[in-house]
């Protein structure tokens, strides 16, 4: 071959750089291949939310959390369709990445108080394409890395025994791995033939995601007979404007008291559930499209170092309906106004009588939270559909982040972290999970395939 190194990672985003970082953390050469000229992928266009668990700004805010509380939330959220050891090793690795990612330079900001799946505030916030940049060049000082923007992989080589011994690129050129060869090339969220045929209920969605996020990691493990977890789980996140353009992120007003109406003006979901499953339900109503409700109180309890809880910034660019009666609000969005009245004044009622009899909803968001009344003037209406960031599901693969067959073997030289893989998240979705699952099976990746 033309050229050798002991590690090869495929990807440049948050996983592909807690990767690189921690196999030359571990003694290893490492080249990262990113096939665009920039790093950061998905990553970098993420809210840029990490769920740990038993931290010392939780602690500060008199937050108290565990790895096990941890655990069972990702587990009840995930529906139990989730592999638990994957899901035991996350929460058994996270408070040790968290530490990892500040040793390297990754600044947090505190902790927002209420966030998809949460049973207590543990959503911890840093910029996210600032972070792939700190992982980058905390990478670069190890002296250890070979950074290759403006290379794609193709193919993955095995030598005579089946072992992964390297990557063959686009154009041609062979490299050798000594160690390992690590996928952490992205999720498919921009290949429209796979989102068909793995998602076709998501064809009027919305989709965000890196350019790079055409699947070609999945392609390269399916090609060697990898298998494959959670394909049937490919979910939008509920919130995003239909129609606005310059804002990709969604706005999680339900977490702080919305409730969510259709066009006919009433509540077709349980609004603390996790925003993918709320995604499910807002692409099964008229248009594919709903409406966030919500008063003043409710309002002023956004968050403006938190994208997905800027009601403010929102608000200045002109996405938000806002009125002084529900009657004019309920005009405005063409809702007849005596129905979006009623349901709101029925919602009420289930919050004085602490219980929801239609949907069960209890909390603000998972099981934290008490609920709102929605009383106090100016009223605000946000239109949200469904945006697909990412497609959390993938390969199949082990504890210590190796590639597995569907029988349970192992494609020996083979690892992947982050988007591409499965089988950790399930059937939904807790907020922060994405990017730690990246940092911390990335960080897993890095430092197993440099021993081996």
């Amino acid at each position: 071959m033309a050229d050798a190194t002991d590690v090869i990672v495929v990807g440049g985003g948050a996983a592909g750089w807690a990767t690189a970082l921690a196999a030359a953390e571990a003694g290893a050469s490492v080249t990262l291949f990113e096939k665009l000229g920039e790093s950061g992928g998905s990553s970098a266009l993420s809210g840029g939310c990490l769920a740990f668990a038993g931290t010392d700004l939780q602690a500060a805010q008199n937050v108290e959390d565990s790895p096990d509380l941890l655990y069972r939330d990702l587990v009840e959220v995930g529906q139990g369709i989730n592999d638990p050891v994957l899901v035991r090793t996350y929460c058994d690795a996270q408070l040790a990445t968290c530490g990892w990612l500040r040793a390297a330079g990754v600044r947090f900001s505190p902790v927002i108080e209420t966030a998809s799946g949460q049973s207590v505030p543990r959503v911890h916030t840093v910029d996210p394409a600032d972070m792939v940049r700190t992982l980058k060049a905390a990478a670069e000082r190890t002296g250890r890395l070979a950074y290759r923007p403006d290379a794609a992989v193709s193919a993955l080589d095995t030598d005579a025994a089946g072992r992964v011994s390297g990557v063959r690129l686009a154009d041609g050129t062979a490299i050798a791995a000594r160690k390992g060869v690590i996928l952490a090339s992205g999720g498919f969220a921009k290949n429209h033939d796979l989102l068909m045929h793995y998602a076709p209920h998501y064809a009027e969605a919305v989709f965000v995601a890196g350019a790079g996020s055409q699947g070609d990691g999945l392609r390269m493990g399916l090609d060697l007979g990898a298998g494959l977890a959670d394909m049937e789980y490919v979910k939008g996140t509920f919130g995003k404007h239909p129609t606005d353009e310059t804002n990709d992120h969604s706005l999680q007003a339900v977490y702080k008291g919305a409730i969510a109406v259709n066009q006919d003006g009433q509540r077709f979901v349980n609004e603390s559930i996790s925003y993918k499953l709320l995604g499910d339900a807002v692409m099964a109503q008229p248009w594919h499209t709903g409406y966030q409700i919500m008063d003043q109180g409710i309002f002023d309890t956004g968050d403006d170092r938190v994208r997905i809880l800027d009601f403010g910034r929102r608000l200045e660019e002109g996405l938000f309906y806002v009125a002084d009666t529900l009657d004019d609000l309920a005009r405005q969005i063409e809702i007849a106004p005596k129905v979006l009245v009623a349901t709101v004044a029925r919602y009420n009622s289930y919050v004085d009588a602490g219980h929801d009899p239609e949907f069960g909803r209890a909390h603000l968001v998972h099981k934290h939270g008490a609920l709102r009344r929605i009383e106090t003037a100016p009223f605000y209406a946000y239109p949200s559909t469904a945006v697909v960031f990412g497609t959390y599901c993938g390969l199949r693969i082990d504890p210590d982040a190796r590639v597995l067959r569907d029988d349970g073997t192992v494609i020996t030289g083979l690892y992947a972290a982050g988007e591409v893989t499965g089988g950790f998240h399930g059937a939904a979705y807790m907020t922060g999970s994405a990017l730690g699952k990246a940092v911390v099976f990335g960080r897993i990746a890095g430092a197993k395939a440099a021993l081996a």
